[in-house]
């Protein structure tokens, strides 16, 4: 049986690292939802426009947090056991 273990920096990370997982899959899901809507043709020029921007702010705002953590993308796929890892691979 592992322990958990109790040593503030590690617990802190460990948040960190579920806490970005978790907003790493939403932002994926949001990019393929974004990009079947764009596909289907049901937003206008601005409406792609301001989508776009707010995917990219999304993805640098990530990568500004997993430098500050010292994380990288691999940290943030979490194995889901039998049924593989939770992120797609790039």
């Amino acid at each position: 049986m592992q322990r958990l273990r109790s040593d503030p920096e590690t617990v802190e990370r460990d948040l960190v690292k579920l806490v970005l997982t978790l907003v790493e899959l939403i932002r994926q899901l949001m990019e393929r939802q974004a990009l079947r809507r764009v596909e289907g043709g049901g937003l206008t020029d601005d409406q792609i426009e301001d989508l776009g921007l707010a995917l990219m702010r999304l993805e640098q705002a990530m990568e500004r947090l997993k430098d500050h953590f010292q994380l990288e993308d691999h940290d943030l796929n979490l194995d889901l056991g039998p049924l593989g890892p939770l992120l797609p691979e790039p």
